[in-house]
């Protein structure tokens, strides 16, 4: 084991036994270099006044060299701020503007312990990150039966981890927390769990009320106290779009003084929450000591710098713009009301009680989706009906569920949607 490992492996051991316990054979391992190519470039970035001949990209008259075809389209912004690489852990500014915004979007985030987020190419390779430093072969990771299939691969193929799943909602159609908390403590023989807390939840848009908050929380606080290590990942890649009386707030911050044995972890990004999808821009976020802290960063900065060495720069610096923009609360609120109206309208189409022959829908109150569950026709095969004979496409998931993306349907144009699929429903009854 290289020599620094094994430091960050005694910061974390003297900080919080629990959560040294918790890191994979590979988050052992693995360290942030010290020495070497990058910490060399940056003492002479910061000395070497005359020449610096120490990292891999070209300048011209003191300027990264760059492409006219290239810059012409992007003349708003400097040559520095996009063109070079962005360190590792990523651009210092946005990780510091993203901590701001988190405490003024979570106000309860204030008075908590937690780290800088850390930089990563969107919320996939976040929690890809999760998974290489916490998740081993055999390890549990916990997640409701309606999720996004990217965990099984992400955790499971990649890593080896078995997946654990419990159902999402209870009879009365709101979060099983008692399904939950049963999950969680039948890895007492384990002594380790990775939960995945996604809401708003990808397919359904349920996000949980404040009472469902308490009880996930007791569920976790039940399982650390039976001995059991927690690391409790929060999904936060639909955060801020609540339309309803749900917790308007991450569950991270709770979580950052719950319990020894609970380690919380942060994933979100701009991708989904700022509506810039292909700009790749997420961060993963830790909650403890400060030493702690800084250890768990150095290790996540390892993992980044083995895989990707550092995300892309430009998306960085336009997010960065955007965050600092006098406009940018104003535009991000009109968004929301955009989205908020195509959520309310589906629910008023679906409580019409025109449909209720065919489907009835999962409860939902936030984030892009929701799922309607079929009651006469194998959802695979609506789905397949519906881009066939009506040009609609929707998501099937299982034989009954079918999820619809309301985000990307013009609220005028939702009603039109579940006519064509209702009538996509008839159909294939018909030929029955």
């Amino acid at each position: 084991m290289h020599s620094l490992a094994s430091q960050l492996n005694q910061t974390i051991q003297r900080e919080n036994p629990h959560v040294f316990h918790m890191l994979s054979h590979l988050g052992r391992l693995i360290y942030f270099p010290k020495e070497g190519i990058l910490s060399q470039s940056a003492e002479a970035k910061a000395k070497a006044k005359k020449y610096n001949a120490t990292i891999g990209i070209a300048l011209e008259a003191g300027q990264p060299m760059h492409l006219k075809v290239i810059q012409d389209t992007l003349s708003a912004y400097n040559p520095k701020d996009i063109y070079e690489y962005a360190p590792p852990a990523g651009k210092p500014e946005l990780r510091t503007a993203w901590r701001k915004k988190m405490i003024e979007e979570q106000p309860s985030l204030a008075a908590k312990s937690f780290g800088n987020p850390i930089v990563t190419n969107a919320l996939t390779h976040g929690l890809s990150v999760v998974a290489d430093l916490f998740a081993d072969v055999g390890d549990s990771v916990i997640i409701p039966d309606k999720n996004w299939e990217n965990y099984e691969l992400t955790f499971s193929i990649r890593r080896g981890a078995e997946m654990v799943y419990y159902p999402l909602y209870n009879e009365e159609m709101s979060f099983n927390a008692d399904g939950l908390r049963e999950a969680i403590l039948a890895q007492k023989g384990k002594g380790k769990a990775i939960v995945v807390l996604n809401f708003p939840n990808n397919p359904t848009g349920y996000t949980p009320g404040p009472e469902e908050g308490k009880q996930i929380l007791a569920a976790l606080k039940a399982g650390a106290d039976e001995g059991i290590n927690i690391v409790a990942v929060t999904d936060d890649a639909y955060f801020g779009l609540f339309f309803e009386d749900s917790l308007h707030e991450s569950l991270f911050a709770s979580l950052c003084d719950l319990h020894p044995r609970i380690l919380p972890v942060k994933v979100d990004g701009a991708t989904k929450e700022e509506y810039v999808w292909g700009f790749r821009v997420g961060f993963i976020t830790y909650g403890g000591s400060a030493d702690l802290l800084s250890a768990l960063e150095q290790k996540t900065t390892g993992i980044i710098r083995a895989t990707i060495s550092s995300g892309p720069h430009p998306s960085q610096t336009f997010v960065l713009n955007a965050l600092n923009s006098p406009d940018f609360l104003q535009q991000k609120q009109e968004k929301f009301e955009i989205m908020k109206g195509r959520a309310n309208r589906v629910k008023a189409i679906l409580d019409s009680g025109k449909y209720n022959d065919v489907w009835s829908y999962y409860p939902f109150n936030s984030g892009y989706f929701m799922c309607l569950k079929l009651s006469t026709v194998d959802a695979e095969s609506l789905r397949t009906h519906l881009l066939a004979q009506y040009g609609v496409g929707t998501i099937a998931l299982g034989q009954t569920d079918l999820r619809i993306a309301f985000s990307c349907i013009e609220e005028a144009d939702l009603e039109e949607l579940f006519e064509l699929v209702y009538q996509g429903v008839k159909d294939l009854e018909n030929k029955r």
